[in-house]
């Protein structure tokens, strides 16, 4: 294996390239998780894995608590199988905690504080009610809790890193949140071994080739247990050794492709978010280009043949969507024919036309 069809690899097990999953929860838990700060994007990110699904039907699956959305892997918000956020939060979630003592300790969030916050918030979602961020303040409030500056989201987060909440579905930017233990009683617990296991196979299979830096980065958890992680499933894995660096993937082979082919993930997708280091696909002279600032936004990416090549950006004007391109160099007419077809699903998902134009 070479550096080159690293991302072509990727794409395999990622289920972007020759998708073989037929339900939104199944992409998902294939993943493990999926970033989700974004949330249209990152409901994109499942149909990207998905022929023949639509933003609807993903939004109906997140509905139906098939997937449910949390913050998990370094603290950031994700999209999980209904079934996996149990073990997840419990493996996570204390990692993520002690991490977060600090910024709690300034926003005056003491275990007083935390302790009434659980309580009234579970009482107010009792008997599976479910209330959006903009609900749950106020009732904070009427309970003597500030929930001023940044101190009503952290205690929300807090309460879902404890493993007591989860989202569902995002309204205008407001999401809704839920009791796990009224609304997700499929969610199943194991033991911490047997969850960093399986945190690890997810990872590797899903994600490889991939090292254990990257595996440990998207984690957000210490490297004793990554690694502990990766030897209890090391067995069931391919390491290929590249310039002197250990990769882990699958044993399932990929298949040839042909040339060219073209993708549009959303901005903050797993083939590029989930690594530490992306420079398999993406040179890092125009990492730029696809992160401008120090604010953590990513751009969609245009990809062919496994490498990024440019960003796009999508805009909605009269029932129809409007994607420009920016590659990063001149594209070639059979590179920009396969990334036309490859925005044309994009279009197919959210229902409307696409026009296509340059930057």
């Amino acid at each position: 294996m070479t550096m080159y069809s690293v991302g072509q690899q990727r794409l395999y097990h990622q289920q972007i390239a020759r998708p073989r999953l037929d339900t939104p929860q199944a992409v998902v838990g294939w993943l493990g998780v999926l970033q989700g700060q974004d949330y249209p994007g990152a409901k994109w990110s499942i149909g990207l894995r998905l022929p023949g699904s639509t933003d609807a039907g993903i939004e109906q699956a997140i509905a139906d608590r098939q997937i449910v959305r949390t913050w998990v892997m370094r603290g950031t918000l994700h999209l999980v199988a209904a079934q996996d956020v149990r073990w997840m939060m419990d493996l996570i979630g204390p990692r993520i905690l002690a991490q977060m003592a600090r910024r709690y300790r300034q926003l005056d969030i003491d275990e007083a504080s935390v302790t009434r916050s659980h309580d009234v918030l579970l009482k107010a979602l009792a008997g599976g009610q479910q209330l959006t961020r903009r609900a749950l303040f106020p009732i904070l409030e009427d309970n003597g809790i500030s929930t001023a500056g940044q101190r009503g989201i952290h205690l929300l987060q807090q309460a879902s890193l404890a493993g007591l909440l989860v989202q569902t579905t995002v309204k205008n930017n407001n999401p809704l949140f839920m009791r796990v233990d009224d609304m997700l009683p499929d969610a199943k617990t194991i033991p911490r071994d047997a969850a960093l296991a399986e945190l690890a196979r997810r990872y590797f299979t899903s994600r490889g080739p991939a090292t254990l830096k990257d595996f440990a980065w998207w984690t957000g958890m210490l490297m004793t247990d990554v690694r502990a992680g990766l030897e209890a499933v090391k067995d069931t894995l391919v390491e290929a050794v590249i310039d002197g660096t250990s990769y882990w993937l699958s044993p399932d082979s990929v298949p040839a492709s042909a040339s060219p082919t073209a993708y549009a993930p959303p901005g903050f997708d797993e083939y590029l978010l989930g690594y530490k280091d992306r420079d398999a696909v993406l040179d890092p002279q125009h990492v730029f280009k696809v992160v401008p600032g120090k604010n953590g936004i990513f751009f969609p990416t245009m990809v062919v043949d496994g490498r990024v090549v440019g960003v796009w950006k999508r805009t909605f004007k009269k029932g129809k969507v409007i994607v420009t391109t920016a590659p990063f160099d001149p594209l070639g007419e059979p590179e920009m024919a396969a990334f036309a077809t490859a925005v044309q699903r994009y279009g197919d998902f959210m229902g409307m036309p696409v026009v296509l134009e340059s930057a």
